[in-house]
């Protein structure tokens, strides 16, 4: 198959199952704001920050690295080293997340009370922290598939995951209503750990199936120390970029709820917009990403293997034709949203608030949909470290609203900053492709 059939075939599949999986979770956030209410989804909200830091640390930097070496070994024709490397990461990243499990539940007190400044979320972070060896297994081999290009098994344990997760919650809400039980919030972070049970085990059996099974792709001890330096070598600039992001993401969304106070809100004020922004407005504007999102996907082991080839011209036609179709859909969704946004805040959330982030939001479109994508190709052609440096200036902006901006102008300040960023980082990705496409130019004249 070729390469733009490739692409096209798995964005496909990764779209369809992205725009069921949205679908469903954006209906799953209505039930979530009425069950729970806006300080709720606030409070559940503020947790991810700390899950997103977490994977991160251990699953997110070994999935991207995998898929690059996966991508690399499988155009050399060596299949039994690729599935050898999936068999070392999976090893490496079970490992790592058993501690972090450890370690997030032994200081879930101190993390509430110090950074998240909210007592109520040691309990769901202890929860949390059962999520992550699952998910570390989830990783590795969807990470794997997608190096081979072969989306199936990562689109479906990704369908898989969101039905598990909606539904075990949905089960756990209605046997507590007919048993006269009340729950809270923590039966939403209890789905994250079933979808992430069931999802791995969909992924372990698919990988031990008709092609390989883990006896057979075991690899002998110096096999797997040289298969760990080589994945160390490429995820840790991504896991240190990724870890430090996230760093900076946490310390934006604990000062969210602190800034509002200091523009003049209650804290239970502050925390309901919070959760309007980032439960419902953020969700709706992320929608249509699935597209740009499953391109960005399957973008990285292909830039990496017309790298590998030194095939300029194609590498310069797939980023002018992937560019252009990404700010095209971001331009419609723009213009959709600015006509609509209104109503979906006030028709499905029930919060004219939502409508008014969500007409705000929908300027960031056209560089939002389209940043994803440039990060994925600056990535595929190994500039891991640039990509750190424009995501960082791009958060640096959004902090910088939230610190300024918010106390003077409210949660709009911070809307304002959320555009300035997403046009920075669309902007220092452009100058930086049309750089080195001019430089590989002169190369191979």
């Amino acid at each position: 198959m070729s390469r733009k059939r490739a692409i096209i075939k798995g964005t496909f599949i990764l779209t369809l199952t992205g725009f069921a999986t949205r679908f469903m979770g954006f209906f799953y956030r209505v039930f979530l704001s009425h069950t729970f209410g806006e300080e709720g989804v606030g409070l559940y909200q503020l947790i991810f920050p700390i899950y997103a830091l977490c994977f991160s640390l251990t699953s997110a930097g070994i999935e991207i690295a995998l898929s690059r070496c996966v991508a690399k070994r499988t155009t050399l024709g060596q299949e039994k080293e690729a599935r050898e490397l999936l068999y070392t990461s999976i090893v490496f990243t079970v490992i790592i997340s058993c501690i972090t499990t450890l370690l997030l539940q032994k200081y879930a007190w101190f993390i509430s009370s110090a950074f998240l400044k909210d007592d109520r979320c040691a309990e769901l972070l202890v929860i949390l922290s059962y999520a992550f060896p699952f998910a570390a297994v989830h990783s590795c081999i969807c990470g794997y598939y997608f190096g081979l290009k072969m989306t199936g098994v990562p689109a479906t344990s990704q369908l898989i995951e969101q039905v598990a997760r909606i539904t075990s919650v949905y089960l756990i809400y209605v046997f507590g209503q007919k048993n006269g039980v009340t729950f809270g919030i923590s039966i939403a972070v209890a789905g994250l750990i079933a979808g992430e049970v069931i999802s791995s085990l969909f992924c372990l059996k698919a990988v031990t199936g008709k092609a390989m099974s883990m006896q057979k792709i075991r690899p002998a001890l110096p096999s797997f120390g040289k298969n760990m330096r080589e994945l160390l070598f490429l995820s840790i600039p991504l896991t240190g970029s990724r870890v430090l992001l996230n760093v900076l993401q946490s310390v934006e969304a604990i000062s969210i709820p602190l800034r509002l106070q200091a523009y003049g809100m209650t804290n239970k004020a502050a925390l309901s917009t919070y959760g309007v922004l980032t439960g419902m407005a953020l969700p709706c504007i992320l929608f249509p990403s699935a597209i740009t999102n499953s391109i960005s996907t399957m973008l990285l082991p292909t830039v990496a293997e017309i790298q590998a080839l030194d095939n300029q011209r194609e590498m310069s036609a797939i980023i002018k034709k992937v560019v252009s179709c990404c700010v095209l859909l971001g331009s419609g969704c723009c213009a959709l949203l600015l006509l609509t946004g209104s109503w979906i805040g006030s028709f499905l959330f029930h919060s004219p608030a939502a409508g008014s982030f969500i007409v705000t939001l929908a300027w960031i479109c056209p560089f939002l949909y389209t940043d994803n994508t440039l990060i994925s190709i600056i990535n595929g052609i190994g500039k891991t470290t640039l990509s750190f440096v424009i995501n960082a200036v791009g958060l640096l902006i959004r902090i910088g609203s939230v610190l300024l901006l918010i106390p003077v102008y409210g949660i709009r300040g911070y809307l304002w900053g959320l555009l300035a960023s997403q046009l920075c980082i669309f902007l220092f990705c452009i100058l930086y492709l049309y750089y080195y496409l001019a430089i590989r130019r002169k190369k191979c004249v």
